[in-house]
């Protein structure tokens, strides 16, 4: 087992290969590709808080078995799982949260595996290695813990009996129950909930022009554009957005298959756009911004939009990010999401393992309730 300080030193093929094996449940923020880019860009790096210490387990032969993303960080910043409390306990009892080891996608909250084992009988065993290795490298450089974010149900079940505390949080997904148009899964809701969407989407089709690029069709001056509406949501809502423009043109480089853009132009103008990215049963919206308030766009670009693309595509479910009850409406029902935590002060682990289990409770009954009153109908014609 070793540590590589950039993911450039590990074969784009051998990382792949346990990333992303199955290409109908391809994830295309794990591909060595989209991971590259961030390095490559100065957006991952020590300059912002991110140091790479990718793992990389080799078996017999130096094949490369399994590999895991992980990060050093300076702060908390760029992952969608709050620690900030405990970094503050464990200040105030003379203990240094910093450095911290994240095993994660940064600045992304997209759920997929974080052990990237290759399949194969030693796939459990190598997926244990690498979460141990996790832990003897942060006691290695000093870290405080080590923290697994937005992994799999079946990685929280598994290692969560390895020293690890398990969390829970909640997203709003879609799934698709078979549908062959927008109008079968609008059949589904309840009728007022129906007719809210219907008036939702005609309002903004009415008010822009609304086209989507793909692959070879995306130009630099369609990432020159996007960026500027990324650029004024970030300001706004987090005050220093995360990517910078050199990423863009590394994604459209190297995943322009994997990426969807959505625009609204008006009067030849563009003034919104969003960011899908294809995965191979999903389809991944994340970012968006717009230049011009026009009512119902964004739930038409990030929610409607990517609703008509997976039907059209046949792909099992569209996520649309963190966060967000306003979701609910429009059909995107809640979902856990899954956490492990390696604590090293025993004070900070007993406290933080009281609160953990609170929480998991907490976002069971919450997700229940907010399924119970969401818009389908009540008649059992529901994803």
């Amino acid at each position: 087992m070793k540590a590589v300080p950039r993911i450039g030193a590990i074969a784009a093929e051998a990382w792949d290969a346990c990333a992303n094996p199955d290409a109908t449940t391809h994830n295309p923020f794990l591909a060595h590709a989209f991971l590259d880019a961030l390095e490559k860009s100065g957006t991952v790096g020590p300059e912002t808080g991110w140091l790479p210490h990718h793992l990389v387990l080799e078996g017999p032969g130096g094949a490369v078995a399994g590999v895991m993303p992980l990060y050093a960080k300076t702060h908390s910043q760029g992952e969608y799982v709050f620690d900030h409390s405990w970094a503050e306990a464990l200040h105030r009892i003379g203990g240094s949260y910093y450095p911290k080891l994240q095993g994660a996608v940064p600045f992304t909250p997209v759920p997929g595996r974080r052990f990237l084992a290759r399949p194969g009988p030693m796939q459990g065993e190598t997926e244990r290695l690498l979460a141990h290795a996790a832990v003897a490298l942060s006691e290695r450089i000093g870290a405080s813990s080590v923290h697994v974010t937005f992994l799999t149900e079946g990685e929280w079940t598994r290692l969560g009996s390895e020293g690890f505390l398990k969390r829970t949080g909640q997203q709003f997904h879609w799934r698709n129950a078979g549908y062959e148009t927008f109008d079968d899964f609008l059949a589904t809701l309840a009728s007022r909930k129906r007719k809210a969407i219907r008036k939702e989407r005609e309002e903004a089709q009415a008010a822009v022009e609304i086209f989507t690029v793909t692959g070879r069709e995306i130009t630099e001056a369609h990432w020159d554009a996007f960026f500027a509406f990324y650029l004024d949501t970030g300001s706004r809502k987090w005050g220093r957005p995360y990517l910078n423009r050199s990423f863009f043109s590394l994604l459209g480089a190297t995943l322009a298959d994997r990426c969807l853009l959505v625009f609204a132009r008006r009067a030849g103008k563009l003034v919104a756009g969003a960011l899908n990215l294809i995965g191979g049963d999903c389809l991944y919206g994340r970012y968006w911004g717009a230049v011009e308030h026009h009512p119902f766009l964004h739930f038409e670009l990030c929610y409607y939009q990517a609703i008509d693309y997976a039907i059209a595509h046949k792909l099992a479910r569209a996520e649309a990010g963190a966060q967000g009850e306003h979701k609910l409406a429009r059909g995107y029902l809640p979902e856990a999401t899954y956490s492990l935590h390696w604590i090293q002060d025993p004070r900070l682990e007993a406290a933080v393992a009281r609160f953990l289990a609170e929480e998991r409770s907490e976002v069971a009954e919450v997700n229940a309730l907010l399924r119970e009153h969401g818009p389908f109908r009540k008649d059992g014609n529901q994803p």
